[in-house]
């Protein structure tokens, strides 16, 4: 029998042979020693090389070019090639040997598990983990504790090597993976075991020296911790980390977040302003230096800090480009340059609405300060602007993305909502219109008698969401990646060659 001929590649004859379960190498590899059986191909794109392959959800690939797929790394690095075997077998068992010339397309194939493999927990205990703070009977999925340095090339998580073989670290090396986004916490080897409660914490450190090696570009993250790796010891870290600059391409340093819920966990203390001031000018003394001998400022103080210190944010160029928004370093910078973007040049359409806004409190005093150049150009809007207290997690938890729909609730019923309640899309579960403490939007709506509408994390739609109605109901909760406006992305790319004109 004969697969489908295209004018793009030939397929070869399918074969008979039956496929037999082998057991996965173990060992040196790092592998374990479990039964390999394919992978469950679960959709087919319309129109893919896999649709002209008569591929179907329920077939099993197998292997590519004999060999068998680890995870989405391995399936992506041999599919890239021009020409490859894949070995898939049907529903009815038969197995087809395809020999494809995709010229590196894409085949449109989506499998059982987006890794193709079982995602790795973290091994550690770290002092400052959030999720240990977290209360009881919330959904299952918010107490796994990820440490997959798949998910740092996937989604850019944050990992701390403690569980990564060699192997891991060679196949990242192999297949030009990059960047990796690393939880450094510090470069104290004793300090980092105990911060992470794991003795092979310190010698974990030594894989980012292979990396450095291999050339691999990665991204740095300090969680400081008052007492603990501040002061000397951030000093010692961001000279031992600055030696990588500029494979590594950047450093944040966030302040631990405390919840209510640390009953038997290591005593934390939260920062003080004059704590953040001093933070804040350590980093810029790094930042004067290392621009000067890079051309980068590699070292970022999150947004956070200049809050509590109550200093202006930096301008737009120190931040390199906005290399690390996902953990809150120039976030609401770019905001403020996103939203002065979409306001340039506009004119008042002379429509009115009321209508209200709702955030942490965090982000309160600089959202207002953009709605105050929102309705100078269109006065219509009359916007009322609410600040939530984090009563679940607690009062020092600030941000909006933590806030949950009791709270929200309960602080808006009885005020001025006007027609519609806008709500980033970070307070909601990534793609679904679900609070962190699984209330539903529809839920919230029903409980405060006003449409909800879910915004975005760019300035531009933000504005838009303000002034259209019918655009910000076509929002979603998709909130995993920040995408920057044209112009933004723009001034990234400037700043990025300036920094390196080669």
């Amino acid at each position: 029998m004969k697969g489908p001929q295209t004018g793009r590649f030939p397929v070869a004859e399918q074969t008979g042979r039956k496929h037999q379960e082998t057991d996965a190498d173990s060992g040196k590899d790092g592998r374990m020693n479990t039964k390999y059986c394919g992978h469950i191909i679960t959709g087919v794109a319309p129109g893919s090389i896999g649709e002209e392959l008569e591929l179907e959800p329920g077939d099993v690939l197998l292997t590519i070019d004999g060999n068998e797929i680890e995870d989405i790394f391995d399936y992506d690095y041999l599919t890239d090639s021009d020409r490859f075997v894949m070995l898939v077998q049907k529903a009815d068992g038969e197995e087809w040997e395809l020999e494809i010339e995709s010229g590196g397309e894409d085949m449109g194939l989506t499998f059982e598990n987006g890794l193709m493999s079982e995602y790795r927990s973290c091994r550690n205990k770290c002092i400052f983990c959030f999720i240990d703070q977290m209360p009881p009977g919330m959904r299952e999925t918010l107490y796994f504790k990820d440490d997959d340095s798949r998910l740092s090339f996937l989604q850019g998580n944050y990992v701390t090597l403690t569980n990564m073989s060699d192997r891991d670290i060679e196949r990242i090396i192999r297949f030009h993976l990059a960047p990796i986004n690393i939880s450094v916490q510090t470069m104290n080897p004793e300090l980092r075991c105990q911060m992470l409660n794991n003795r092979f914490a310190g010698e974990a450190l030594k894989k980012i020296d292979r990396l450095y090696e291999a050339g691999t570009e990665m991204n740095g993250q300090i969680v400081l911790c008052k007492g603990i790796n501040d002061g000397a010891e951030l000093e010692y870290s961001l000279g031992r980390l600055s030696a990588y600059a500029p494979c590594m391409q950047s450093v944040s340093v966030v302040p631990v977040g405390l919840s209510r819920y640390r009953d038997g966990l290591c005593r934390l203390e939260p920062f003080t302003k004059e704590d953040a001031c001093e933070v804040i000018d350590r980093i810029e003394r790094w930042q004067k230096v290392l621009y000067q001998k890079h051309g980068l400022h590699f070292v970022h103080a999150s947004d956070e800090w200049y809050i509590l210190a109550e200093r202006e944010l930096p301008e737009e160029a120190r931040y390199d480009g906005y290399l690390q928004l996902e953990n809150g370093v120039g976030m609401l910078r770019l905001l403020y340059e996103e939203v002065t973007d979409a306001l340039e040049g506009k004119t008042d359409d002379g429509k009115c609405e009321e209508l209200s806004i709702a955030t942490g409190f965090l982000a309160y005093p600089y959202i207002g300060r953009l709605l105050e150049r929102i309705t100078s150009v269109y006065p219509g809007r009359t916007i009322h602007l609410y600040p939530i207290r984090n009563d679940f997690f607690g009062e020092s938890i600030t941000v909006a993305g933590l806030l949950t729909g009791t709270d929200l609730v309960a602080q808006l019923q009885g005020k001025r909502l006007g027609s519609r309640l806008l709500l980033s899309a970070s307070m909601f579960k990534n793609g679904e219109a679900v609070f962190l403490d699984d209330m539903t939007k529809e839920q919230a709506e029903a409980r405060l008698k006003v449409p909800i509408h879910i915004i975005k994390s760019g300035g531009n739609d933000f504005v838009e969401a303000i002034l259209d109605p019918g655009v910000a109901g076509r929002q979603t909760a998709e909130h995993a990646n920040y995408e920057l406006m044209p112009d933004s992305a723009e001034r990234a790319e400037e700043q990025e060659w300036m920094a390196d004109p080669d």
